[in-house]
């Protein structure tokens, strides 16, 4: 016994239903052209073509990029500190992975690199890397030593004390 009315509720059901699962269809199934990339569009390619010309070793470049979150961001970290300063991309590339934010990381090192007179502080990896706000502590030594005749690890020094000043009641003695 064939029961018409189930019938055509199924029909309107199915004619219901058949232009959103093509539209569906479309949507989960790119245009040919979008899916090869023609640029440097995936994050990862783009990673390791940047590092790889900067001379780091493939090896390096697989294990970093591969492990980063934002290997782009990380990769630019790298490129901008090798580009300005005389620091090496491998410490670079080593420093960049370890900081949450490597575009901060990069502004600070650079920064204070190039207001620098000497050749080349390495040790202004391991200060702005161990910054909170790496961007204010590299403007901290950047200003200092633009003011006050000190060295750049004295300045960074001063800049990098952990103590909240802030909160410290400055006292002025008459």
């Amino acid at each position: 016994m064939f029961n018409f009315q189930q019938n055509n509720q199924f029909n309107w059901l199915r004619l219901a239903a058949t232009p959103l699962v093509v539209s569906g269809l479309a949507l989960n199934f790119p245009a040919m052209g979008a899916s090869i990339p023609s640029s440097y569009r995936n994050d990862y390619r783009f990673c390791a073509a940047r590092l790889l010309a900067l001379n780091v070793s493939a090896s390096a470049v697989s294990t970093a990029c591969a492990a980063a979150l934002e290997p782009k961001r990380l990769s630019t970290c790298v490129y901008d500190i090798q580009r300005n300063t005389n620091l090496l991309a491998t410490d670079a590339l080593a420093t960049c992975a370890q900081v949450r934010q490597p575009e901060q990381l990069a502004t600070c090192v650079v920064g204070i690199s190039s207001n620098s007179q000497e050749e080349t502080i390495p040790e202004v990896l391991n200060y702005c890397s161990r910054s909170l706000l790496p961007v204010r502590f590299g403007e901290c030594v950047v200003g200092l030593r633009r003011e006050i005749d000190v060295t750049p690890i004295q300045a960074m020094n001063t800049c990098i004390d952990g103590s909240d000043r802030a909160l410290v009641p400055i006292i002025l003695s008459p």
